[in-house]
């Protein structure tokens, strides 16, 4: 099924929210992505699927009371696409970045949509709420953990992530527990960020499943 973005404006007030979410429910939709946006007015961005008939849908959401313009746009996930994440310390983060950008490049030329996101973070804590978090951002299809050290909580979470979300993790050549925790462990930061980009892209002869658990 198509995906389609929506963007309501409206002011905001109780209810708003439920009100919306009917009248997309009640149009056969199912919203699989919601981003609250405040400002002048609150922007009500959704990412709806379904055998929907968008044009009535968006004259049904504009009748809404407080609801001053409703407007049709691309998917997050059509503009954007799959994402890759990249979180660990800045220089290991950089060239990670180098190779996976390099390598999306290749695959978007071809018709893909393959996005990099990083985050240089430091201390055991802060790296292990980050993991634990990428399970709750949309379409993230990979993660890489780049750093010297990581082990202890941040292995826990990366166990928690797999076992939850299903999202694999890449792990650089490092001292820790992190390693062994990870789907396979790539010594090179940017053959790392190339491989992560080639596991999630369908224009690449590559399956994650033939090399789980093996070292680079």
């Amino acid at each position: 099924m198509d995906t389609v973005g929506i963007s309501v404006f409206a002011e905001d007030r109780p209810g708003l929210m439920r009100d919306i979410t009917t009248c997309v429910a009640e149009a056969n939709g199912n919203i699989e992505g919601l981003h609250l946006l405040p400002g002048v007015q609150t922007e009500i961005h959704l990412e709806i699927a379904g055998t929907v008939d968008r044009s009535s849908l968006l004259d049904e959401l504009a009748e809404i009371p407080q609801v001053t313009r409703v407007v049709q746009t691309d998917s997050a996930k059509s503009i954007f696409g799959k994402r890759v994440i990249v979180i660990g310390g800045g220089a290991q983060v950089a060239q990670v970045v180098l190779g996976a950008v390099s390598e999306a490049d290749r695959h978007n030329l071809r018709g893909e949509r393959i996005s990099v996101d990083t985050i240089p973070l430091v201390g055991e804590s802060r790296i292990a709420e980050a993991v634990r978090a990428v399970g709750r951002l949309p379409r993230v299809k990979i993660v890489v953990l780049a750093g010297s050290l990581m082990g202890g909580d941040i292995s826990n979470a990366v166990r928690e992530l797999r076992e939850h979300s299903g999202i694999p993790v890449v792990s650089l050549a490092m001292a820790g527990s992190v390693p062994a925790a990870a789907d396979f462990v790539v010594s090179d930061p940017v053959q790392a960020g190339t491989m992560a980009v080639m596991a999630i892209a369908d224009t690449a002869a590559f399956s994650i499943d033939r090399i789980r658990g093996q070292r680079f």
